[in-house]
């Protein structure tokens, strides 16, 4: 795989790994976006106008009806199922075009977590029908004092003793405020995440299926100006019926850890959509400006800037790809995707700002401009590893699964490629949120020694193996354990072998050009030795550790012809794609 094949094109992209209702459908998206024009997507960013046009088209077309019910609440129709592979591509699609149209999809796919997770089969059905009609969903769990903090919720349901709700079927009246739920202006079901004041601890978790247009729900604001409805909501006793709840008790707080792994997954590939977009149009630019009389590409600082962005774009690519086989291919007994996953949160959502900052100091002016996709891209990108990625949050979570990755292997049966038309099923059957400890993984290692004769796999190989002894020997202390500051820059470090892991095995599976696999680990062995140089300046580091991060350091083996032959691939997409007016 080489060349103008690596990055997403709407003009020649034929999906042909996909069954022919699923192209269809893409290539309706791409149609619409193109139809609709880059100058009024743009205004309508500026405009800050709620997508109603784009939802229209989501349901004349059927889109979220079919891409995202589960085959048992089809109604006989073939074309719907839970794919997450096809959803990755849609989610890349709507990236591509605009964040806005990402996060109404985004936000629906959270909504609907507790729900296909749930025992409430009145509830499923129904939620079935309204996507069919057409209907959007919000996911109500994070609040302005906790932000998702799942341990605390103000939410509180109080049983009602009250003589006419009991008669009607009204066990619990909520009440309180939830804040950044997305579409919480327009769902037609809001899935809530309360306490039962009757109750306490984990007993006391309830979900529940709220109706926006209900009485006592009250639309407060739009906490963010723009397209996206990030709404803050109240109810005011609002009245909750046994039919209402889609989970109680422990298996409450865990249907919100399940919905978070499958409703967050995509951050991924809406992010690469985004700087996918953003690199044609910097390359076109830039390629075709004069500047004191030269090509501006002819620079070696902006050449740098360009293939360090490639390189990392289809990077990030690689890593999502191979993670979406392990998220469809999971189990109880293989959760190796409970590594994955905030990998694509954290990771990838990360490498997309940075590609847009590399960008962005070559377009300079030109990618302030409100006549480009680059300047809502640049405004944007951030969101996804803050808003809704919370990087620190889930390097955290990462750092869990140290122990496993590197000194307790096991051996799981070879996951291929997995774009068959399928139903995950397993997403909505995740189990108990806990026992991420336990999780084991295949060994880390032959597949960087598959690649070693690509030197700058094996210059990194080196530093993932002296992260191993440095872990195995001098580790974080009892003290160190405790200071998140210095435990981030560790789990930094233990990403990036994960990250190439899985980069290796997807190179395998495409054949990637073997130029393109050593820029990518350049950069891997560049940003290893920033995060050592990182650890060694902590205030809590030892003195064997700084030793080590000094041993530690490489610098990438430079190869001049293997630069240049990527920045070859670069200049290719100088024109390749570029949106109508």
């Amino acid at each position: 795989m080489t060349g103008s094949a690596l990055l997403f094109n709407p003009g020649t992209a034929d999906f042909a790994e996909f069954d022919e209702e699923t192209r269809r459908q893409l290539r309706a998206v791409i149609d619409w976006f193109e139809a609709r024009g880059k100058i009024q997507l743009l205004r309508d960013d500026l405009d800050a106008t709620w997508v109603a046009d784009f939802l229209d088209f989501v349901k004349k077309e059927k889109l979220f009806s079919t891409f995202l019910t589960p085959s048992a609440y089809a109604n006989g129709d073939p074309n719907k199922r839970w794919d997450a592979a096809r959803n990755a591509a849609l989610s890349e699609i709507f990236g591509f075009y605009g964040l806005a149209y990402w996060y109404a999809e985004q936000v629906t796919i959270l909504g609907l977590g507790p729900v296909w997770m749930s025992d409430n089969e009145a509830v499923k059905k129904r939620v079935a029908q309204e996507l069919e009609d057409g209907g959007v969903m919000a996911f109500g769990l994070s609040e302005r004092d906790h932000g998702a903090d799942v341990y605390n919720t103000d939410l509180l349901l109080t049983p009602s003793d009250n003589a006419e709700d009991l008669a009607d079927g009204v066990g619990y009246r909520a009440s309180g405020t939830k804040y950044y739920i997305g579409n919480g202006n327009v769902a037609s079901t809001v899935s809530v995440f309360g306490r039962r004041t009757d109750l306490e601890g984990a007993d006391a978790y309830i979900w529940f299926a709220a109706d926006s247009q209900h009485d006592s729900y009250e639309l407060i604001d739009n906490v963010v100006h723009g397209q996206m409805y990030v709404s803050t909501f109240r109810l005011n006793d609002y009245p909750v019926r046994e039919e209402d709840i889609l989970h109680a008790g422990p298996d409450a707080f865990s249907a919100a850890l399940s919905t978070v792994n499958v409703g967050k997954f995509n951050l991924c590939s809406g992010s690469i959509g985004m700087v996918e977009h953003a690199f044609y149009e910097a390359i076109t630019h830039a390629n075709n400006r004069i500047l004191y009389g030269n090509p501006v590409t002819d620079f070696p600082h902006v050449k740098g800037s360009f293939v360090d962005a490639y390189a990392r774009i289809v990077a990030m690519k690689l890593f999502s790809d191979r993670a979406t086989d392990y998220f469809r291919s999971a189990s109880r007994e293989d959760r190796r995707y409970l590594l994955f996953n905030p990998m694509t949160k954290s990771k990838v959502t990360s490498e997309g700002e940075l590609v847009v900052t590399l960008l962005q100091d070559v377009l300079a002016a030109k990618s302030f401009e409100k006549d480009t996709y680059f300047c809502e891209v640049a405004r944007l990108i951030g969101t996804l590893p803050r808003l809704e990625g919370t990087v620190h949050v889930n390097v955290a979570q990462i750092i869990k699964f140290i122990p496993n990755y590197f000194f307790n292997a096991t051996t799981y049966a070879p996951i291929g490629t997995r774009k068959d038309a399928a139903d995950d099923t397993f997403f909505f059957a995740q189990g108990p949120a806990r026992g991420a400890g336990k999780v084991q993984f295949n060994d880390w290692a032959p597949i960087y020694e598959q690649f070693a004769e690509v030197p700058n796999v094996a210059r990194f190989y080196e530093q993932a193996q002296a992260l191993r002894t440095l872990l195995g020997t001098a580790g974080p202390d009892a003290d160190q354990q405790k200071d998140l500051d210095f435990l981030l820059n560790v789990g930094h470090l233990f990403s990036l072998i994960v990250y190439g892991q899985l980069i290796l095995e997807q190179a395998e599976i495409t054949d990637l050009d073997r130029v393109v696999l050593d820029q990518i680990f350049d950069f891997q062995v560049r940003d290893f030795s920033a995060y050592v140089v990182a650890l060694h300046g902590k205030a809590a580091s030892s003195e064997a550790q700084q030793e080590w991060a000094i041993g530690a350091i490489r610098k990438p083996v430079v190869d001049r012809d293997r630069f240049e032959r990527v920045w070859e691939q670069v200049k290719a997409y100088d024109g390749a794609y570029e949106m109508r007016a």
